[in-house]
């Protein structure tokens, strides 16, 4: 069998010390392993089949030689057995390689069976003697470690160390690894990403040894979320998503998910756990000492073996679940994030160039980050190294604390099966709708997520605790195993007020608020415990749904959806959801918006989440191939402006807004532009607003809904003056010369702030006062048509169904 690679893999990164002479060599010049064809019948190692080693300057793999490769270790290997789970969004094999000793393969259904028995203790019978079942379980499990790479396809480093993993696990004969083979079973997915591994391939290819090598593809490197595929977690909107929740983590239940990802060149050189604050307050204890103690020793024994700028506790948080699917689940997301180059093209950082991240001083030792690592040259070679050393030490821990990891998984699913005690919450109830299947979709992601609902006898309306619920109603008790998942997604988000020193906002890594029932508009009741009801019989089957949209009616309205050149997230989740629906759209380019015959063509054109000056002019010239350069420009505002007189509609989502406003010059001002972080502030929050009814676009909505806030304009009407005008903000604001054409009168506010009620509903706001009474979604009328300006994103991540009637409302001509 074939150890020569890894063997010198492993002694080039274990040689290095602390800091040396040989580390700086290193950083300048990576090692490049002597690498020699596999004799025949060996285990073939990755340059066999792609003629490089991955990790080689400037050489990407695609999606079929890494397929290939897997597909001849499997037939090679009698470690590996390598599938295919389902087919991706644009049809690529979904594929996971199952890794461990002979004897483990052939018994893995067993394996599985102990996974379930200890994620769900009610299974070992009666609580008196669960205790003793469980430890005879525990003796003969495995730690089932799964270890996800490429779902950010621009991160190269990690799919490609997928195969040296791979390889050195399968070829191997040293003794740790045949002990990791022994105690656990690993489940490596090369890609959660497959379409973007092409994507980017593609790209990098054709632009190598041009002015634009290394640059990422003008296009999102995932069909429709580009970089937001990481935080689906909870909703389970993509295709690739759902493989991996219902074909490996429901049936697998890992202790240990290893994560790995890239991170900006100019930082530390690899970030692993413990979480920055805060923790998100339904993740387990368990799961939070187990990351703590996993990621500091991973930190541990990467610096004794010679690598440094290795932080820790800094940058990322455990808050959000759209993440982290693993810690409401029993296991520990251990994520890894290196350095990176420009995609497999090596660059040269000055110690003077390293940045800081929050929590960390990339130029300073501290008590979370070091050793100091100095500049140089950084290739893939290192990222590589840093990937796969600290994946085997990860499995170093995972196979000698087997038995502790099998017990920490089966403490969280105890505690999490508890009868609740009088007065404690015991769990929800999910009213049925009367006007949609939205309830019917969130229990739909409670259920892939593993939760168990049920309903009262015969589905029958009932009453309890004092309470008259309806038929049909959902009970959602909280003494399961995934009860905390479904608690964490149910219930409001109240995030800490965190500030640094000098009193600014320390930002989450993503968002603040995740509350399920708010973004769908769904009535959800939490309930006390006792909660006594009429228990079914047998549940029956459960109730289809399919979400809705507009009706489409004898004539659909035409649609475009602008696609810039930079590549937009918010734009691939519009398209996605209106490919869901029966509405007719097309994709609109910077190009195809340009011409004066829009009018002709469409009747809404819709402008997604962008900032104004990408809008506008796109990339900068000189930073890709004239052709995905200078934006939409003037031409494209001059296209727009004669499409809206002539009687169109252009709807612009959040930051859009304030490009209208700026380029149409519109009675419109943005309140909190320029407004100091310190004074206002609004991560990722859902936020109450006050809608006008009587207005089409709102016509049919409660009085009152939700607003999904984040980087958002907050409008003001501008006051009507002698001259018909006047400025919208000082000099200091905006520029002077910023006149609108338009009346006051022109403007029609469909959506405000309340003037005398909290506007947070979910999450963390700092600033209220700042925009109470303001406007959150108006109407400009201009010439024959109209622009609509949302303040928030109606249809955030495909999250919000609350408000998707007010953006199809707006986009259907009402």
């Amino acid at each position: 069998m074939r150890t020569r690679l890894f063997k010198l893999l492993l002694a080039l990164s274990i040689s290095m010390p602390f800091v040396s002479l040989e580390l700086a060599k290193a950083q300048r010049q990576p090692p490049r392993p002597q690498i020699t064809p596999a004799a025949e019948g060996s285990i073939p190692a990755p340059v066999d089949l792609l003629g490089f080693s991955p990790g080689d300057d400037r050489k990407l793999a695609s999606w079929n030689q890494v397929l290939s490769y897997f597909d001849k270790l499997d037939r090679a290997s009698h470690r590996v057995k390598f599938e295919s789970l389902g087919k991706t969004t644009m049809g690529a094999p979904f594929v996971m390689a199952t890794i461990s000793a002979p004897e483990n393969l052939a018994r893995l259904d067993e394996y599985k069976r102990i996974q379930d028995l200890l994620a769900d203790p009610r299974k070992l019978g009666a609580p008196g003697g669960r205790d003793r079942k469980a430890a005879g379980l525990m003796k003969r499990g495995k730690t089932i470690v799964l270890i996800t790479c490429g779902i950010h396809s621009t991160e190269v480093g990690s799919y490609l160390s997928s195969m040296l993993i791979a390889h050195r696990l399968a070829s191997s004969n040293e003794p740790h690894i045949l002990e990791i083979l022994k105690n656990t079973i690993i489940l490596l997915v090369p890609s959660l990403n497959p379409d973007g591994v092409d994507i980017v391939k593609n790209w990098y290819d054709k632009t190598l040894g041009t002015p634009y090598e290394g640059t990422s593809p003008p296009e999102l490197y995932h069909k429709y979320v580009g970089h937001d595929n990481n935080r689906d977690w909870y909703a389970f909107t993509q295709v690739e998503t759902k493989i991996t929740v219902d074909k490996i983590h429901n049936v697998w239940h890992p202790q240990i998910v290893h994560d790995i990802h890239q991170q900006g060149e100019y930082g530390a050189r690899l970030f692993l756990p413990p979480y920055m604050p805060p923790v998100e307050p339904n993740v387990p204890k368990q799961i939070v000492e187990g990351y703590t103690e996993l990621g500091s020793f991973m930190a541990r024994e990467l610096r004794a073996k010679g690598f440094a700028g290795i932080t820790t506790n800094s940058t990322y948080d455990a808050w959000t679940p759209a993440r982290a699917y693993s810690h409401y689940h029993g296991g520990v997301r251990i994520l890894s994030e290196t350095a990176s180059a420009r995609i497999a093209s090596p660059i040269s950082v000055k110690f003077e160039q390293l940045r800081g991240q929050e929590g960390v001083d990339a130029k300073k030792e501290s008590a979370n980050f070091g050793p100091l690592w100095r500049g140089g040259a950084w290739h893939l070679r290192d990222i590589t190294n840093y990937m796969t050393t600290a994946a085997f030490t990860l499995l170093t821990h995972a196979s000698q604390n087997r038995e502790r990891w099998l017990s920490r998984y089966y403490e969280i699913g105890k505690e999490a099966v508890h009868p609740r005690k009088p007065g404690q919450l015991w769990g929800f109830v999910v009213i049925p709708s009367e006007t949609n299947n939205y309830d019917q979709d969130l229990v739909k992601i409670l259920e892939r997520g593993g939760v168990e609902t049920t309903y009262a006898r015969r589905r029958r309306a009932f009453v309890a605790n004092g309470m008259k619920y309806p038929a049909y109603a959902r009970i959602i008790p909280l003494n399961q195993p995934y009860g905390g998942f479904a608690k964490a997604l149910l219930e409001k988000q109240n995030y800490p007020n965190l500030r640094d020193a000098s009193g600014r906002p320390i930002a989450p890594y993503d968002v603040t608020a995740h509350t399920l029932p708010l973004l769908m508009d769904v009535n959800v009741e939490a309930v006390l415990a006792p909660f006594n009801y009429p228990k079914p019989r047998n549940e029956g089957e459960d109730i289809g749904t399919t979400g809705q949209g507009p009706a489409a009616g004898n004539k659909p309205p035409r649609n475009g959806l602008y696609k810039s050149s930079f590549p937009s997230m918010d734009e691939g989740w519009t398209r996605w959801i209106l490919e869901q629906r029966p509405l007719r759209f097309f994709s609109l380019s910077d190009e195809d918006i340009r011409p004066n015959d829009l009018r002709a063509r469409f009747d809404a054109i819709i402008i997604p989440d962008q900032p104004p000056a990408t809008i506008l002019n796109g990339y900068r010239p000189g930073a890709m191939p004239t052709e995905y350069t200078g934006g939409m420009g003037t031409a494209g505002v001059k296209a727009l402006r004669e499409f809206v007189e002539q009687g169109g509609t252009l709807v612009c989502l959040n930051r859009a807004s304030s490009f209208a406003i700026e380029q149409f010059k519109l009675p419109v001002r943005n309140v909190v532009a320029g407004v100091s972080e310190k004074e206002f502030f609004v991560p990722g929050s859902i936020l109450r607003i006050e809608l006008d009814t009587s207005h089409p676009i709102s016509r049919g909505m409660p009085k009152e809904t939700i607003a999904w806030v984040e980087d958002s304009p907050v409008f003001e009407v501008l006051t009507a003056g002698s001259a018909g005008i006047l400025p919208a903000m000082s000099a200091e604001r905006e520029p002077a010369d910023r006149m609108s054409a338009l009346p006051a009168s022109n403007v029609r506010i469909i959506a405000r702030y309340s003037s005398d009620k909290n506007p947070l509903l979910s999450g963390w706001l700092l600033g209220d006062n700042r925009i109470r009474g303001k406007a959150a979604l108006v109407e400009v009328t201009m010439g024959k048509g109209r622009i609509i300006l949302f303040g928030f994103r109606p249809q955030y991540r495909a999250q919000s169904l609350a408000t998707y009637p007010l953006f199809f409302n707006a986009i259907s001509g009402r």
